[in-house]
């Protein structure tokens, strides 16, 4: 009798070890979000490179023929009223808000409606929040809705 409910245990035990919250932590969804970005941007075709360790301001360099973009990845899955937000900085806060001469391109997701938004890190204009409104009627004042889904961004040099 002692024996089985070891067992018992035992299997609960493995089974709630195993268990995660439902969407994880912060790094799991960030982590998440760039497998989504590698798998989105090679089935369009882009060549997907990831630099090896973590040193570097930006998680991937994208290249389409001869032309090579650095891109900062970053994910969200809340919404308040409507709008999700992104950050334009590391991990120090706001004080290292990325720079032209660090990244290209900040590439944000927003896991609930699937939605990409391909954002030149010159329209950033140093900000330190992206405010992205995949759901609401587009307005002037919606500043990155023009570069929901735009990957043709990528493919040039804007230089």
């Amino acid at each position: 009798m002692k024996k089985q409910s070891k067992v018992r245990f035992r299997k609960n035990l493995a089974a709630r070890s195993t268990q995660k919250p439902p969407h994880g932590t912060r790094k799991r969804q960030g982590e998440l979000a760039e497998l989504a970005f590698a798998h989105k941007a090679a089935s369009l075709g882009f060549g997907v490179s990831k630099p090896y360790g973590d040193s570097d301001r930006f998680d991937f360099i994208v290249r389409w023929g001869r032309h090579l973009c650095r891109v900062q990845v970053k994910s969200t899955r809340t919404s308040q009223h409507g709008v999700y937000e992104v950050s334009a900085h590391g991990c120090w806060g706001g004080h290292d808000i990325y720079t032209k001469d660090e990244i290209d391109f900040i590439v944000a997701y927003v896991v609930p409606e699937d939605a990409w938004y391909v954002i030149p890190i010159e329209a950033t204009r140093g900000r330190k929040r992206l405010c992205l409104h995949p759901n609401v009627p587009q307005r002037a004042c919606y500043k990155y809705e023009k570069y929901r889904e735009a990957w043709w961004l990528m493919q040039s040099d804007p230089r």
